[in-house]
């Protein structure tokens, strides 16, 4: 459900949730958290909502953390899910993030947490803790180096200055860049895309991904065969496989 925070919207099979603090550039406080936090809960319980999209109101992603409301002592954090409700969450559906504007701080940590970034190449990405006497504590230290080189990671870890969507791209951080203005509608396509498959096989694939980060590759094969195995016996994978020798579009159960 909305609140006054943070709206959502069902798009086809797709959850568009949309940060609405657009006088405070979208910066997360305590209520902006709560309201991400019930919407991620909605689009994980919600079986005819296959992915979501995170972006944020009026042109802007997140400015991040809203600093006037930590000065008075409110968290923009939720305890087992992190900053925003969101960078520690354990999500199964993929969650995809439409940049336009300024994603700084927290609001780009929110991106990093999102399993894939459409950004707008006027989009502005940045992580200016450094110039506050901050780290990046909502992933951003512990996520940017494994996403692009580590000298990079730490230009941007360590100056604290932005660039723009276009670079953002060019270095991988974006999967898509779209003129301004479309990176929503570019994103809500790339959740249909996701949709079309198997929501077990989504599910499997970012298990296995995380599980198998930062371990030995023996010990994440392992993992992998017994993901495998539950995927094996499911009714989805028979499901394709038949609509396959059928010649047919498959039909998703979930099961």
């Amino acid at each position: 459900m909305s609140t006054k925070e943070v709206r959502v919207q069902q798009v086809g099979s797709t959850l568009l949730i949309t940060i609405d603090r657009p006088q405070a550039r979208n910066a997360v406080n305590a209520a902006v958290a709560a309201g991400l936090a019930a919407a991620l809960d909605q689009l994980e319980a919600d079986p005819a909502l296959r992915a979501g999209v995170l972006t944020g109101a009026k042109g802007t992603f997140s400015a991040g953390m809203d600093l006037k409301a930590a000065l008075i002592g409110e968290s923009p954090a939720i305890p087992g899910r992190g900053f925003g409700g969101l960078t520690e969450a354990e999500l199964t559906k993929p969650l995809i993030a439409a940049v336009e504007g300024w994603a700084m701080g927290g609001g780009f940590e929110l991106a990093l947490a999102c399993d894939l970034i459409v950004a707008a190449e006027d989009a502005r990405f940045g992580l200016p803790e450094v110039k506050r006497g901050l780290i990046a504590g909502g992933g951003g230290v512990i996520r940017l180096p494994k996403r692009i080189p580590y000298h990079l990671a730490m230009e941007f870890l360590l100056t604290g200055e932005p660039v723009s969507g276009g670079r953002a791209g060019e270095l991988g951080l974006a999967n898509r860049v779209t003129p301004p203005g479309e990176a929503v509608a570019v994103a809500l396509e790339f959740a249909e895309k996701l949709a079309a498959n198997a929501p077990l096989a989504l599910a499997t694939v970012k298990s296995v991904v995380k599980a198998a980060e930062g371990v030995p590759e023996s010990d994440a094969f392992d993992v992998q065969r017994k993901a495998m195995g539950t995927l094996m016996a499911s009714a989805d994978a028979r499901e394709g496989m038949t609509a396959f020798a059928e010649r047919r579009a498959p039909q998703w159960t979930g099961k």
